[in-house]
Formats: structure tokens, C-alpha cells, sequence
């Protein structure tokens, strides 16, 4: 049988606190290799932003059709935020891998249980924070998030850390101390490593 797009181009998971600098390090892997990367775009229940277009930043959709998608088991994750429902759909990570590129997603730790659940044959990426202290202070450093909003993160993030260590979770863990060191290992296991379908 011949392989499918995804099994030629594994889909890459990549997750991390907020403040572990995943944002950062994916710009410039996109702007490194433009023609390699693609970027499932996920479906939300939330109301478009000024600027943002449907089937752009995201598949905008009402609670009902996100529901009845969910139902038929058309997502590989979806989780609920701040009263509006997100996920990442078979179809949208099948589409990039048609285009011929590798999709990489970008999501949470509830993310990433459920994509181990599923026949995605994903590799899983996690970035990593040196230690909570220093979490703290880049958060803080930002100055947009209040007090609670911190705190909640922090606590969000020793989670994550700790799901981590877990044996078999993550094929690789990157440590973002230097973020230059941090993006070439990123780089380097991404590109170089694993894409001959093993």
C-alpha cells in the first residue's frame, strides 16, 4: 500500500509553556524553510478578529457544526478556552501534507494526550523554560499579562514541565536557555533527523 501524505510527512507536535519562546523559534524555522512547514489551521467557535479571514488564522464555525464534527471524530485534538472551543482536524493537517510540506501544530499538553490517542504518527517536540524561576521573570518581562493571569500560567506550566518527564511522551526535549542554541537543536531535529518515515 502506498503511504499517505502524513506518513511521508510526519506531522510535527511542538508544545510548551507560554513564555518557552515555541512562537519565536517557529518564525524562524518558517522563514528558514519556506517550502518545508505548513501550519494546520484550526477550527474555533470564536468570532473572528479585525483582519483575521476564514480558512486563514483559523476555520471559523458555529458551536453546532464544531459539535457534529467532534461527534463524527473528525479532530485529532480539541479543547475548550475562555467559553470558545478549538481544534486541529484530520483534514487540516492531511491538507498540508497533500501540499507536500510537514504540518506542525502548536498545542497544548491536553493536545498532545490526544494526539497520542490517535493514528497521526506525529513526532512530539517539547520546549522547555531552564527552570520556572526564569519562566517567571520572561512573563513578567512582557508586562501584558496581570498578576492572576501570571500566576496561572506558572502554575499551567509546572504541569506541562512535569507531564514532560514523563517516559515516552516526547520524542524530543529542547531546553531554551540560549535561544540561538535552542533554535539550531530544534532546527536540526526537525530537519535532519526522522523524516525518512522511521
Amino acid at each position: 500500500m502506498a503511504p499517505t501524505a502524513t506518513q511521508k510527512h510526519r506531522p510535527i507536535v511542538i508544545s510548551g509553556p507560554s513564555g518557552s519562546g515555541k512562537s519565536t523559534i517557529l518564525e524562524r524555522l518558517f522563514a528558514s524553510h519556506p517550502d518545508t512547514f505548513g501550519f494546520s489551521v484550526s477550527h474555533t467557535t470564536r468570532s473572528p478578529r479585525q483582519g483575521e479571514q476564514n480558512g486563514r488564522e483559523y476555520n471559523f464555525t458555529t458551536k453546532e457544526e464544531f459539535l457534529d464534527l467532534a461527534n463524527k471524530k473528525g479532530f485529532i485534538e480539541h479543547a475548550q478556552f475562555g467559553g470558545n472551543l478549538y481544534g486541529t482536524s484530520f483534514k487540516a493537517v492531511e491538507d498540508v501534507a497533500n501540499k507536500g510540506r510537514i504540518c506542525v501544530l502548536d498545542i497544548e499538553m491536553e493536545g498532545v494526550k490526544q494526539v497520542k490517542q490517535t493514528q497521526l504518527n506525529a513526532r512530539f517536540l517539547f520546549l522547555s523554560p531552564p527552570s520556572l524561576e526564569i519562566l517567571e521573570q520572561r512573563l513578567r518581562g512582557r508586562g501584558t499579562d496581570s498578576e492572576e493571569a501570571v500566576q496561572k500560567r506558572l502554575k499551567q506550566a509546572e504541569s506541562e514541565m512535569d507531564f514532560a518527564k514523563e517516559e515516552g511522551i516526547h520524542d524530543k526535549v529542547v531546553v531554551n536557555d540560549d535561544l540561538d542554541v535552542a533554535y539550531k537543536a530544534v532546527e536540526n531535529w526537525i530537519v535532519n533527523e526522522g523524516q525518512d518515515g522511521s
